[in-house]
């Protein structure tokens, strides 16, 4: 059965990203597709998660644990530094920066090299803030959409980066209309969406009327992104069965550049990003 994932008053895991109707605190077309609601796990859920991306606990693993040639330099791990109780990204132009409700980015993060990228889009031409990607992320996103065209599948981009102060403004909203325990549940906490990092991509097509559903996965769009958005450098970010490790709900249109070698990796190994930093070797 086709499920949209909307808010509802009904508690819900906790969401990365914003809320249909919010778009419009932003000045954004009220036409557009909703973006994805990225919803997370509670804590004691989470529990297994396996790494802030830091490499400490990575290295008091045995070796032979570690794949051959799995390893990065200490600069690809995330630099955290605790901040009233927060883990806040260091490094946040890290690639691989590692995002989370447990990891954040800075509340003055802002990519310096966004851009947007040359695909279709679910909302037309409109040159709005989640159009745009990082430099590197966009390029790919353009070859990854250009190689689905050749096989004649047709992808649409819905949602790319949000900045934190719209997070936080969507946020705010939700509290104002529904109240602060039912908000928290169902938009994320600024600093916690991955979109702010201008490496995620909201992707959707006609079938779904340009939405952000569930059913997308048994779309052949959704198939064939499964399938082989990895040779382009994007990875499935919160893919079914591993909502306890990733802390968010299964979302079959949520893609995440990471670079061509490491979204090999764990596209093979079927991790999620949490799992690949466990499993990875600091040099």
């Amino acid at each position: 059965m086709k499920r949209i994932i909307m808010l509802t008053s009904a508690a819900v895991l906790l969401s990365g990203c914003s809320v249909p109707y919010l778009d419009k605190l932003t000045g954004e077309h009220s036409a557009e597709p909703q973006e994805s609601p990225a919803t997370q796990t509670n804590s004691s859920q989470n529990q297994n998660a396996p790494s802030d991306g830091s490499g400490e606990e990575q290295n008091q693993k045995d070796n032979q644990e570690v794949p051959t040639g799995l390893v990065l330099n200490e600069e690809q791990f995330n630099d955290i530094k605790e901040v009233d109780g927060k883990k806040i990204i260091q490094n946040s132009s890290n690639v691989l920066a590692l995002v989370n409700k447990e990891y954040t980015l800075p509340s003055d993060y802002i990519p310096a090299d966004l851009v947007r990228p040359h695909v279709a889009f679910s909302f037309g031409g409109q040159d709005i803030e989640k159009s745009h990607m990082r430099a590197e992320a966009a390029s790919h996103l353009e070859k990854m959409f250009s190689g689905a065209k050749k096989e004649g599948i047709e992808l649409y981009a819905a949602s790319g980066y949000r900045s934190y102060s719209r997070q936080d403004a969507l946020l705010k909203a939700e509290i104002k209309s529904v109240g602060e325990e039912k908000a928290v549940q169902a938009v994320a906490i600024p600093g916690e969406s991955e979109h702010q990092s201008g490496l995620a991509m909201d992707i959707t097509c006609k079938g779904e009327n340009m939405l952000l559903t569930e059913h997308f996965e048994q779309t052949v769009e959704g198939k064939w992104l499964r399938e082989h958005a990895h040779e382009y450098g994007f990875i499935l970010r919160y893919p079914k069965g591993k909502e306890s490790i990733t802390g968010y709900e299964y979302e079959p249109w949520h893609f995440r550049y990471v670079g061509e070698k490491a979204a090999a990796e764990i596209y093979s190994h079927n991790w999620t990003l949490e799992e690949y930093f466990q499993h990875v070797k600091k040099v």
